[in-house]
């Protein structure tokens, strides 16, 4: 008997696909959906189409969508309104969403005049287009520097899509214009600019860094022996004043 039930599923599944080539795409893409039978419910415009099955499969489990491209799906292709009735949040399919507003509407009872045009609480809505009908953006973005992405069908050198925070890096308007404050080859023509002495130390050879260093010895010497003097002057002024015996250092 279970046999038997597998070979008319089969036979079903053949009829239902269009043939083996359908059959075997389907097993091969979409796991157990060749063998998931429903009503055709609509299609959006990516070519994805939506079956609905209430009798035969749980809560949960009685709404599906089949991949109008089946290489490159993505859970994001799947448009808001049509998501909505997945995940069962409302019953109309958008290709009923007209009838649905259109019966709900006879219940509104207008409280005032209106010139607006809209005699509905959904208001106006643009049509709206989306990249390769991904309407996630945060997935439309390069592999790799420039290379962009063939899965998304993003060509390579064109900007990622996905948004970005207010003073992130990878935001255009937060992007502030680098200001070079010298150069380290200056007397040279340039080559070298830096924008932070933090910066300019990075950009340093070892040869620079040492001459520079004993610079900065130097420097401290120098320093110390300019107090040295300025302390015996000051030995010698007290002596002449009578401030008695100075302790010799």
């Amino acid at each position: 008997i279970m046999v038997y039930g597998v070979i008319r599923t089969f036979q079903a599944a053949l009829k239902y696909r269009g043939g083996w080539k359908g059959l075997f795409e389907h097993m091969y893409t979409n796991g157990d959906y060749p063998f998931k039978f429903g009503t055709y419910m609509g299609c959006d415009g990516a070519g994805n189409r939506y079956y609905e099955n209430r009798v035969d499969y749980p809560f949960g489990q009685h709404r599906w969508v089949e991949p109008g491209d089946i290489h490159n799906f993505d859970s994001a292709h799947i448009p808001p309104e049509w998501h909505g009735w997945m995940v069962s949040m409302n019953d109309a399919p958008p290709a009923m969403e007209g009838d649905y507003i259109g019966e709900r509407k006879q219940h509104i009872i207008p409280l005032c005049r209106s010139d607006a045009g809209i005699d509905h609480n959904v208001g106006h809505q643009e049509e709206v287009f989306n990249f390769h009908h991904m309407h996630d953006l945060s997935q439309v973005r390069s592999r790799g520097y420039g290379i962009g992405n063939p899965v998304v069908g993003l060509p390579p050198g064109a900007k990622d899509s996905y948004y970005t925070q207010p003073g992130s890096p990878y935001n255009d308007s937060s992007i502030r214009t680098r200001v070079d404050i010298g150069d380290l080859d200056e007397g040279k023509g340039g080559g070298r600019p830096y924008k932070s002495e933090k910066w300019a130390e990075r950009l340093r050879t070892p040869g620079e860094k040492a001459v520079l260093e004993k610079e900065k010895l130097d420097a401290v010497k120098a320093t110390i022996e300019v107090g040295k003097m300025d302390a015996a002057r000051r030995k010698l002024a007290m002596a002449a004043r009578g401030a008695g015996t100075v302790a010799s250092s």
